[in-house]
């Protein structure tokens, strides 16, 4: 369970960007220090060649396609005739209940991976699927996602150390890695909805675009814009804002990773409010990378503990919850 805190530490991670490895280990325990405590910091100097504007006008550059046009992209689910399952374009699900309110595009590996040999319907390697007649920010937008994936490895060789692990000990995790990059739209709510930057309460007015979760992975990236509404939950239980950071990055671990530790670092709940049209007329963007193993790599404890788990397997196990998702393997 993650401590108390009021707000999200903040590391600089400039040594990254610098290649400064007389940093490293300080930048390690730094790392591994949050990891145990909030789960959850913001990153700032991160190494990558887009700003903020940039990565959110491209997000933007989707969402504003017609819906028909979305839909053609559409996973199974939500458009019977589509061969794609994995990756593709969500719609917003009010049906579902008032707190599925986002849209999303979901970006796996520019290059193809090998089909792994199973049973199941859903194919993790899966290709991309992109609008037809080119898409200006494709280009942009793979690039994007190597650059976080690089990252992500990066950051990865660094709570390795502190877990008394060679800074390589991840590197089998990079393997085929299926990691995802997710383009999110949340659309505006009633203006009278509270704004996402008022005081932490857990009262029947908020309203939420995004449920309280913990992410099932190793590691998330995220851009989040101005717009606010990520909130973290300490141990207490209170819900604590998250609000954006110029030029940072938000990054915290999944399941696995606090499966990874030995449960010694922690997997933090969080949520996202609503956006309230008057804060975010065009709605809330935001643009999480998540960090996903190979197929078939075995995630297990350093210390021995608990039961191995291949990352195929649990994924699917874990897709059988979302809502997306229930359709397709039965």
């Amino acid at each position: 369970m993650a401590t108390t805190f009021a707000s999200l530490p903040i590391i600089d991670v400039a040594a990254l960007r610098h290649h400064a490895p007389q940093q490293l280990p300080e930048l390690s325990q730094h790392l591994a220090q949050v990891f145990t405590t909030t789960g959850f910091a913001y990153l700032t100097n991160p190494p990558l060649s887009f700003s903020h504007d940039e990565v959110f006008h491209l997000a933007r550059e989707f969402f504003v396609l017609p819906l028909p046009a979305k839909m053609t992209l559409a996973k199974r689910s939500f458009q019977t005739t589509n061969p794609n399952v994995y990756r593709g374009y969500f719609p917003t699900q009010p049906d579902q209940g008032s707190d599925n309110l986002k849209e999303g595009f979901e970006i796996g590996p520019p290059t193809i991976l090998p089909a792994p040999s199973t049973s199941s319907t859903i194919d993790l390697s899966e290709p991309n699927v992109w609008p037809e007649q080119g898409f200006p920010p494709r280009p942009r937008l793979e690039q994007l996602y190597t650059e976080l994936q690089t990252l992500a490895a990066q950051l990865l060789s660094l709570p390795a150390v502190a877990l008394g692990q060679p800074a390589d000990f991840f590197d089998a995790y990079l393997v085929d890695s299926l990691s995802t990059l997710r383009l999110l739209h949340y659309p505006v709510v009633n203006p009278a909805d509270p704004s996402p930057d008022s005081a932490p309460t857990d009262t029947p007015e908020v309203k939420l675009s995004c449920t309280p979760h913990t992410d099932s992975g190793i590691l998330t990236l995220l851009h989040q814009d101005p717009t606010g509404g990520l909130e973290v939950r300490d141990s207490p239980g209170q819900w604590i804002p998250a609000p954006y950071i110029p030029g940072s990055l938000v990054v915290n671990i999944g399941d696995l990773m606090a499966k990874v530790s030995g449960a010694r670092f922690v997997a933090t709940m969080h949520r996202v409010r609503a956006p309230p049209a008057t804060r975010a007329p065009l709605g809330r963007i935001s643009v999480p990378f998540f960090f996903e193993p190979g197929e078939k790599c075995l995630v297990s404890s350093v210390d021995g503990t608990g039961e191995a788990v291949v990352y195929g397997e649990h994924v699917r196990a874990k897709m059988q919850t979302w809502v997306e998702y229930q359709a397709v393997e039965g």
